[in-house]
């Protein structure tokens, strides 16, 4: 913790990546976990692939209107507050996330870059896709139920479909935020990656850029990961209660005038 908070002290540019776990921490299901119950019936595969949306969109749009109802209930925790905090005390930092939820920027982070999307950035069908506008996309979703089949709308400006602004298998990640993503782990001093397997590419590949650019890499992760070899530093525990102490000790240090 010692060795995390004085890189952090020192650190000019620093990247906070997280992954599952910290959400999970909230309460926000895994997207497997998320097939339980009635929906435990459907293979991954028939929810979550442009083409499984193209033969049965009502099934598709119900299930992730489902899945941003439980997002909306949960709260952020201490995890994702530390992760605003650091931003606030070290003003270069960014925010990557492989999480399609909100929970950071309800904890006060500025502008998170998602690298899977998000469930609250639906987009146009058409070629080529654009953010989507349709009437209420900015209300509190309610709860439709389990299992039920959602008409999705349409967007006012060219009347195609509304689809879920995630990624989905078979899809490539958003171009843009991969590439903001490597060049910020490959300009930081420190990278935290927070509640990640380190499995998943390529968004599995940022704190490995990280780490063969020079920069320290700190994993916060109750369990060992396939990233423990290229992290300088391993801090064991959930991120509500790693992240808070690791701020404390930054803060506690400045204020006794430290560098």
């Amino acid at each position: 913790m010692e060795s995390a908070a004085a890189a952090l002290r020192e650190a000019r540019r620093v990247v906070v990546f997280t992954g599952a776990g910290i959400s999970a921490e909230s309460g926000v299901p895994t997207f497997r976990d998320d097939l339980t119950g009635l929906w435990a019936r459907f293979d991954p595969a028939q929810l979550a692939t442009p083409e499984a949306f193209h033969e049965d969109p009502d099934l598709v749009w119900g299930w992730y209107e489902w899945r941003r109802a439980r997002v909306r209930r949960a709260e952020p925790n201490a995890g994702h507050r530390a992760t605003a905090a650091i931003e606030r005390l070290i003003p270069d930092t960014v925010v990557i996330t492989q999480n399609v939820d909100d929970l950071h920027e309800r904890a006060g982070s500025r502008g998170p870059v998602h690298l899977h999307g998000s469930l609250f950035a639906p987009r146009c069908v058409a070629e080529p896709a654009h953010p989507a506008a349709f009437p209420d996309a900015d209300d509190e979703p309610t709860d439709p139920g389990e299992g039920r089949r959602i008409p999705p709308p349409t967007c006012v400006h060219c009347g195609a479909l509304v689809r879920p602004g995630v990624v989905w298998f078979g899809e490539a990640l958003p171009e843009a935020a991969l590439a903001t993503a490597v060049e910020a782990a490959a300009a930081c001093d420190v990278l935290l990656t927070i509640g990640t397997s380190g499995v998943v590419y390529p968004a599995a590949e940022v704190p490995r850029v990280a780490a063969r650019s020079g920069a320290t890499v700190v994993q916060v992760n109750p369990q060992p990961t396939p990233l423990d070899d290229v992290c300088g530093i391993n801090l064991r525990g959930p991120a509500a209660e790693v992240l808070p102490a690791l701020v404390s000790r930054i803060r506690e240090a400045a204020t006794a005038g430290d560098p």
